[in-house]
């Protein structure tokens, strides 16, 4: 008498179905109505975005609400916050799949899309603000022969290497992933266009014995190159304040308290994208409840970090008795930017404490809502980090108030409208979910299953 398995993880579509559905999405000859109304309104701003940016570029950063004190403003929130964004899509790829979490497997593909996107908006950020932008250069090794050379020991510096080695490592770990369901496309695509372009992008894909040891290799490699990076890149963001003396930002546990945001808002911003494209879509099969919900649980776990580290700030303001950090404490909470701390607390902390009810996890509008409110909330943490450190300073008669701009709204909602845009025309153009991967995990849990019984 056979004994039935236990299943502790969905059954896995049939493979069949899997390359039908998810190729389906980007085979179909007729773009959906909806598809189009969307794209229509993420490009509208993001045509916002291109004229805030032409204007800048014309008139210089003064159209922006920057001043004395508070030099940083929008600009630098907006790219430690898409930064930020950007973590979740290389933490579920590659240390997931190090430790073969099978649960990465229907979300990873979109994650990492995500992930590009995001670094794509966060690196416009630091070239704008430069103010002299065509000087970008300056930042790069080159051979200087005017002896004018970067300065090293600059974090904005580590920035840009930081960035740009995050950004290339996780644009090839995306693209090796891709490489056998483009070449799935392109057997089954019936233009002659389509098969070219995806047969140029498949690399001559065949699907060999030869070919899946090369792969695998790559994307094993890859994913191991990426790990430390999820740790390195927002480490040494972090290392843009605490290397500053101002009150608030020189502190020791800003890297681990990066790391662990840039994870909160990160997850936060994958639930936004998967609750969304499994309902349009109706890939409630493949991204199932299981998904949603480990996402939910990671997203609480790092929130509950970030809970710690605002708790140490208060600490160590008290415990070293320093009179700027005392009073930079006291002037989030009473200053005049004490709207915006409260609301991150409740955005950060409080409402999401709902994740640890399984009905709250199960609810996927609940879940999409307390998604959202994290992102606002990060955002409204890098808001805090940046201006009430500023505004007031060590010299009462340095003091200012920050007020953004029209244009700097603009900014920040043309970098979003960008987003969605590329995130769009990833969706319509590329398989949104690994056909590769789901197959093998289904493939491989049929084969469990027949030793079981």
């Amino acid at each position: 008498m056979s004994v039935p398995a236990v299943e502790r993880t969905p059954p896995a579509p049939v493979a069949h179905s899997v390359t039908d559905r998810i190729t389906s999405v980007v085979l179909q000859r007729r773009t959906p109505v909806n598809w189009y109304l969307a794209f229509a309104f993420s490009f509208t701003w993001t045509l916002v975005l291109f004229v805030s940016v032409t204007w800048l570029f014309i008139r210089g950063i003064g159209i922006w609400g920057v001043n004395v004190p508070v030099g940083w403003g929008f600009a630098i929130i907006n790219f430690v916050w898409w930064v930020g964004i950007g973590h979740a899509g290389t933490l579920i790829s590659a240390i997931l799949l190090l430790f073969h979490q099978e649960w990465r497997t229907s979300i990873n593909r979109f994650a990492e899309a995500m992930t590009l996107f995001a670094v794509a908006c966060a690196g416009m950020f630091p070239l704008i603000h430069m103010g002299r932008p065509w000087f970008f250069y300056w930042m790069i090794p080159y051979p200087a022969t005017t002896g004018v050379w970067p300065q090293f020991r600059s974090p904005l510096m580590w920035d840009a290497f930081a960035v740009g080695t995050y950004a290339t490592v996780s644009l090839l770990f995306w693209y090796i992933g891709l490489i056998p369901d483009l070449a799935t496309i392109r057997d089954r695509c019936r233009s002659r266009s389509g098969q070219i372009i995806y047969g140029a992008l498949a690399l001559g894909w065949r699907g060999s014995a030869r070919h899946w040891k090369r792969y695998q290799d790559a994307y094993l490699l890859m994913a191991g190159l990426a790990t430390p990076l999820v740790i390195s890149v927002h480490t040494i963001v972090s290392f843009d304040f605490a290397m500053a003396i101002v009150p608030g930002w020189h502190a020791t546990v800003f890297p681990p308290y990066f790391v662990a945001g840039a994870i909160y808002s990160g997850f936060a911003m994958v639930l936004t994208i998967a609750i969304p494209l499994r309902m349009v879509f109706r890939l409630q099969d493949l991204v199932t409840d299981w998904h949603l919900d480990n996402l939910a649980k990671v997203m609480l776990a790092a929130g509950m970090v970030v809970a710690y580290g605002y708790l140490m700030e208060h600490f160590g303001a008290w415990y070293s008795d320093e009179t700027y950090d005392r009073f930079l404490i006291y002037n989030r909470q009473t200053g005049p930017y004490a709207a915006t701390y409260y609301a991150l607390l409740i955005c950060n902390i409080a409402i999401p404490q709902l994740l640890w009810s399984t009905r709250v996890r199960k609810n996927t509008l609940l879940l999409l809502a307390i998604a959202l409110v994290v992102n606002v909330g990060m955002w409204l943490e890098r808001f805090v980090i940046v201006v009430t450190s500023l505004h007031r300073d060590h010299l009462p008669s340095s003091w200012g108030m920050y007020y953004p701009t029209i244009w700097d709204w603009a900014t920040l909602f043309g970098s979003m409208g960008l987003f969605v845009t590329l995130l769009l025309l990833f969706i319509r153009f590329l398989p949104m979910i690994s056909i590769s991967e789901v197959q093998e995990m289904a493939h491989d849990q049929a084969v469990s299953h027949e030793e079981v019984m």
